[in-house]
Parts: structure tokens; sequence; C-alpha cells
């Protein structure tokens, strides 16, 4: 029997049941969890692990839901990854800053990316790495950060793409789009 509640996924051999919720801008959305559930992260990276390009030198991502799949996408890969943070650390030296209008949470937030990790993307092929990508306003501004930082954005991936973000995204599958 289908609950409207909730929507089913399969990642690799796992299937899982993501709650629908209401969320900012963006109405009724699937919730895809990665933070406390190992199975699905490690499902998820493992079937990710092909939609990484080969040149990639630098996997990024920002600290979110994102930071488990990207951590074991790097731990499979042997490729180093960097995390944009959302607040300022006081041990940040020279960090750069982006803001970036969040569908999500209807608000505007702040991107911070610490000098040192930034002087790291420098020279290098990197992939953005994102649990989904539906409006690519993250997505934008952590590319506006790898350029800033002298990095070349070589792809952006996800496990879930939901609507038609405005860059080419590779995902491992698409989020419907839900009413009201």
């Amino acid at each position: 029997m289908n609950n409207p509640n909730e929507l089913t996924v399969q990642v690799g051999s796992l299937e899982r049941h993501l709650p629908i919720v209401r969320t900012g801008n963006l109405g009724r959305v699937p919730l895809v969890e990665f933070m406390g559930d190992s199975a699905f992260t490690n499902a998820a990276a493992q079937e990710m692990l092909a939609l990484i390009p080969p040149q990639t030198q630098v996997l990024l991502t920002v600290v979110t839901n994102a930071l488990p799949l990207t951590h074991e996408l790097s731990d499979r890969s042997g490729i180093p990854y960097v995390c944009v943070r959302k607040k300022r650390r006081t041990y940040m030296h020279d960090p750069l800053i982006q803001e970036v209008p969040s569908m999500s949470l209807g608000v505007t937030e702040t991107l911070w990316l610490d000098g040192p990790h930034a002087a790291r993307l420098k020279g290098q092929q990197v992939t953005i790495v994102q649990d989904v990508i539906a409006s690519g306003g993250t997505a934008q501004a952590l590319a506006r950060l790898v350029e800033r930082s002298g990095g070349t954005v070589t792809a952006y991936i996800a496990a879930f793409r939901r609507g038609t973000p405005p860059m080419a995204v590779t995902a491992l599958q698409d989020l419907p789009t839900l009413p009201g």
C-alpha cells in the first residue's frame, strides 16, 4: 500500500522510505537524510563512485547532510575533499565568503571557506558533491568559491536531483516534484 506521506527509493540493494516534509519555498519534498544513517550513506557513496569524473583531483561539499556522503566518497576513491562551512569559525584565516539564497530555508545563507582550504583548490579539478541538488543555488555558490580559489569545476554530482537545476548535474536518481 502506498503511503502518501513518504517516498520509497532504492540505492543499490538498499531501500529507504523518505518522509515527505514541507520546507521553505520548496513546498512538499522527500527528506533525504544521510547523517545518522550509515547504511544509506555507504550505499549512496558506493553507487556514486561511478559518477566522479576521472580528472577529479578534489571533492568539494558544504557542512550539511552531504558531508558524510562526501567523506565516504573520498575514502572509497582516494580523492581528498574540502568542506565549506555555513558559519564562521574563530580559527579561520582569511576565509572566502559567499552568499547563497537557500530555496529550502527561504533565506540567504553565508558560506565560509577557510583560507588554507581554499589554497587546496588552487589549480585543481574540483567535483562538487551534494546530497540533493534542486534549485542549484548552493552548487553555484560552491562553484564561485572554487573559481575564486583558482580551481576549476569539473562536475556537479548528487545522490538525488529534484527538478531542473541550471547546471548539468549527474545524479543517481531524480526525486519527483510533489503537489502542494
